[in-house]
C-alpha cells in the first residue's frame, strides 16, 4: 500500500485525489486548509461554475512555456471532462462561446458531486489542516501539519495560486515547493477588474453592454476581447474586461478602446442616425442613440462625441454623424492598472514549468513529487478554460506517472 498525500482541496486537488484513489493500492490523504473543499469553485461563473469550455485550445493558454498545457489538455479533453462529470451524476448545459455550466445553475452542484465521489472513493479528507512543511525523506516525504506528521510515498501539490485570497488563495504552494528547489515566476492578478480613469465609468456605473475591447499600450495593441462589459465604480468589469486584464496587469497603464456596435457596419450605423434625424427632426440630440445602446450610455456617447446634446437632430451635419459613429466605434478610456489578488479569479505566473514534466506533472528533479493546477505558470482566458486546466492537470498528476 502506497500513501499519496494531495495538498489542496480545490478543483485540481480533488481531481488528483480521485484519480489516485482509482488505484486501490493507494491510500490517499487530501489536506485542505479551509473548513471545506472546493470553496473557490463555488464562486466561479458568478456562482454558477463555468466548469469547462468545449472549444479549449492552445491559443487560450498563457505562461513562459505556452505549449506546456497541451499534453494534459489532450489527455483529458473537455469532452472527457464532461463524460467524467456525467459519471458522477452532474447534468450540464453548454451555452454561448462553448461555456459549460451545471444545469442546476449552482456551483454547489459541482462541489457536491466531487465531495460525494471523494467519500465513495475512500479518500481521507482532512479539512482545516494545512500543510506547514514539506520535506524529502529518503525515497518519500514528510508533511507536517498543525495536527500531525504524515509520511508519504507520493505527494501532489495542488494548493492553487495567490488569487482570491478571501476564498482561499494563498502562497502556501510556492513556499512548500521553494524548499524543494522549485522556482516561480513573478505573480500578477488576472481575470480581474480594470482600474480606470473614473470620469466615464463612475457616471455609467451598473450599465452592461456587449462590446469589443482593445488594450493599447505604448502605441501597440497588446490584447483584445469581445463579450459582456460592465461599468463599475473603479473602472470596467465583465468577461470582456477580464480577458484583457492579464495584459494590463503585466504591462500597466494604457488605453482601452471600446466598440459598442458589434457587427453593425459603419454604413448601416450612419444610415440609422440620419434616418432618425429625418424622421424626428425635433428630437434632442442626446437621445439619438436610443435603441442602439443603453439610454444612459447613449447620452454619455453623445457627450463624448462633443456634438452638443442640447441641439435638435435637424441641426446635425455630416461631421456630427461621423463624430457619433466614432464615439460608438472607438470609445477610449484610460486603464491605470487592475484590482489586486483579492479580486482576481486567477493568478498569472507561478511555479516554473521548466521544472515539471508535461507528460506526467512530475517534478524533473524530485521523484514522486507532482504539481498541478493554478500553482503552475499556466493561466487562461475567461470562459471555463482555467477550470479545464485544473481538471486536466489534476487528472494527469493523479495518475502518478503511470
Amino acid at each position: 500500500m502506497k500513501t499519496v498525500v494531495v495538498i489542496g482541496g480545490g478543483a485540481s486537488g480533488m481531481m488528483a485525489a480521485l484519480t489516485a484513489a482509482e488505484d486501490k493500492n493507494n491510500r490517499v490523504i487530501l489536506l485542505e486548509r479551509q473548513q471545506r473543499v472546493g470553496r473557490k469553485l463555488t464562486a466561479t461563473g458568478n456562482g454558477r461554475c463555468n466548469l469547462t469550455n468545449v472549444g479549449a485550445a492552445a491559443e487560450n493558454y498563457y505562461g513562459e512555456q505556452a505549449d506546456f498545457a497541451l499534453n494534459a489538455l489532450e489527455k483529458f479533453s473537455p469532452e472527457k471532462v464532461l463524460e467524467y462529470f456525467r459519471g458522477l451524476g452532474l447534468v450540464t448545459v453548454t451555452e454561448y462561446g462553448g461555456r459549460v455550466y451545471p444545469l442546476s445553475n449552482s456551483a454547489n452542484s459541482v462541489v457536491d458531486v466531487l465531495r460525494f465521489a471523494l467519500e465513495r472513493s475512500g479518500v481521507e479528507l482532512r479539512a482545516a489542516e494545512p500543510a506547514r512543511e514539506l520535506l524529502k525523506r529518503g525515497e518519500g516525504f514528510l508533511i507536517r501539519t498543525d495536527e500531525a506528521e504524515i509520511s508519504a510515498d507520493y505527494v501532489i501539490v495542488a494548493c492553487g495560486g495567490a488569487a482570491g485570497a478571501k476564498l482561499g488563495g494563498v502562497m502556501d504552494g510556492y513556499d512548500l515547493l521553494k524548499n524543494l528547489g522549485h522556482k516561480r515566476t513573478s505573480l500578477h492578478p488576472a481575470l480581474v477588474q480594470l482600474v480606470c480613469d473614473p470620469t466615464y465609468p463612475r457616471a455609467l456605473k451598473g450599465i452592461r453592454a456587449q462590446a469589443k475591447l482593445r488594450y493599447v499600450c505604448g502605441g501597440e495593441e497588446l490584447a483584445s476581447s469581445e463579450g459582456e462589459l460592465q461599468f463599475i465604480e473603479s473602472g470596467l468589469s465583465g468577461p470582456a474586461a477580464f480577458d484583457v486584464s492579464r495584459a494590463v496587469s503585466l504591462n500597466g497603464q494604457g488605453e482601452i478602446h471600446i466598440d459598442f456596435l458589434g457587427e453593425l457596419s459603419n454604413k448601416e450605423m450612419l444610415s440609422l442616425l440620419k434616418k432618425r434625424a429625418e424622421d424626428m427632426p425635433e428630437m434632442s440630440a442626446e437621445d439619438i442613440l436610443t435603441g442602439v445602446v443603453h439610454n444612459r450610455l447613449g447620452k454619455m456617447l453623445v457627450k463624448y462625441s462633443e456634438i452638443g446634446g442640447g441641439r435638435k437632430l435637424r441641426e446635425l451635419r455630416e461631421k456630427d454623424f461621423e463624430a457619433l459613429l466614432n464615439a460608438c466605434r472607438d470609445f477610449v478610456i484610460t486603464a491605470k492598472g487592475v484590482e489586486g489578488f483579492d479580486c482576481a479569479q486567477v493568478t498569472a505566473g507561478g511555479i516554473k514549468t521548466t521544472g515539471v514534466n508535461p507528460e506526467t506533472m512530475e517534478s524533473w528533479f524530485v521523484p514522486h513529487l507532482f504539481i498541478c493546477g493554478e500553482l503552475l505558470d499556466v493561466d487562461a482566458d475567461c470562459g471555463g478554460y482555467n477550470l479545464q486546466w485544473a481538471w486536466a492537470s489534476g487528472r494527469l498528476a493523479g495518475r502518478l506517472g503511470k
